[in-house]
């Protein structure tokens, strides 16, 4: 059984900062690739950043230069650096592992106020 478990959503104003954390747990050989989605009010989710099964990082065109996706060193775990957010911004966060099922944990909200 695997977890998928995201943290560190929250209301913050325009133009703050918020860190989201995502753990996954259980029993599994190996993680593909990890990141995270969000999903807004009537809108489709929508990839904000992950990691590939190469390493490198995919970023939505509409976050690169103010996010940024990090990796603890147990590679189990991903974080979500986000500055100068945007009301624009605001959905419920996913974090999504792909191995050889995929796994979403439950989400997390963020909103910011204008």
């Amino acid at each position: 059984q695997v977890h998928v478990v995201e943290s560190g959503g929250g209301l913050v104003q325009s133009g703050g900062s918020l860190r989201l954390s995502c753990a996954a747990s259980g029993i599994f050989f190996r993680i593909n690739t990890m990141g995270w989605y969000r999903q807004a009010p009537g809108k489709q989710r929508e990839l904000v950043a992950a990691f590939t099964s190469g390493g490198t990082t995919n970023y939505a065109d509409s976050v690169k230069g103010r996010f940024t996706i990090s990796r603890g060193n147990a590679k189990n775990t991903v974080y979500l650096q986000m500055n100068s957010l945007k009301p624009e911004d605001t959905g419920v966060y996913y974090c999504r592992a792909t191995m050889s099922s995929d796994y979403w944990g439950q989400g997390t909200q963020v909103t910011v106020s204008s």
